[in-house]
């Protein structure tokens, strides 16, 4: 296994998360050497100017945090994103659409964006804390179909962040296709490790100082 730090997408997506919380944010990924950091469309570039000097990667969530915006939207904002210097996208799916079993808007949704961005990492989040079992198996199976390179568990802003049932189902349907991402309550290193060895290999938290401190964050995502 790999050091816990490269796991990690050092996260912060609060509405009222500031320029100066955004460049703690930055200096924390650098000084503890997180795979990345994971913010809104509206601070890429911002980010990117404050780790340009560094090994981390930007990485921006779009349709955040439910998922219903139009295709178009979502593309557009995709594309704005990697224009300013993200290197990686987390899309959250349109659950009304997977609810309604529209399975081939669900599809072109995804589609859309990774057709923006076809030579960098997609993340597709199921917000799985909606979902029943056979709901988190066919989101799973949309979303490689759709063209993502992870499945990711959650937003964090749902009902309830990852849980372990959730990555061996998505692990089960992605096989070697896709990428796991476990994201919310993630908030130490015991719980960390269990998620890599269950398959995840990327981990969505803002506890991560905790986690590699050996400690348990009282964050809420």
């Amino acid at each position: 296994m790999k050091s816990l730090n490269n796991y990690i997408d050092h996260t912060l997506l609060k509405a009222t998360a500031t320029k100066k919380d955004i460049q703690k944010l930055c200096e924390e990924a650098v000084t503890y050497q997180f795979f990345s950091v994971c913010v809104n469309s509206c601070y890429v570039s911002i980010a990117k100017e404050f780790l340009k000097h560094s090994n981390v990667k930007v990485c921006s969530v779009i349709g955040f945090p439910l998922g219903a915006m139009s295709s178009k939207s979502k593309a557009a904002e995709a594309q704005i994103a990697i224009q300013d210097g993200a290197d990686e996208i987390d899309m959250v799916m349109n659950i009304g659409y997977l609810k309604n079993k529209d399975f081939d808007s669900v599809c072109k949704d995804i589609d859309a964006v990774k057709n923006v961005m076809p030579n960098n990492t997609l993340k597709v989040i199921l917000e799985t804390c909606y979902l029943e079992d056979d709901e988190i198996i066919k989101a799973s199976e949309l979303a490689i179909k759709g063209g993502a390179n992870f499945i990711k568990t959650s937003t964090g802003f749902g009902t309830r962040g990852a849980s372990m049932q959730d990555v061996k189902l998505m692990k089960d349907v992605a096989k070697d296709t896709a990428k796991i991402k476990a994201s919310g309550g993630i908030k130490d290193a015991k719980t960390a490790i269990e998620y890599i060895n269950a398959g995840a290999e990327r981990l969505g938290t803002s506890s991560g100082i905790a986690i590699i401190k050996g400690e348990i964050s009282n964050s809420s995502y």
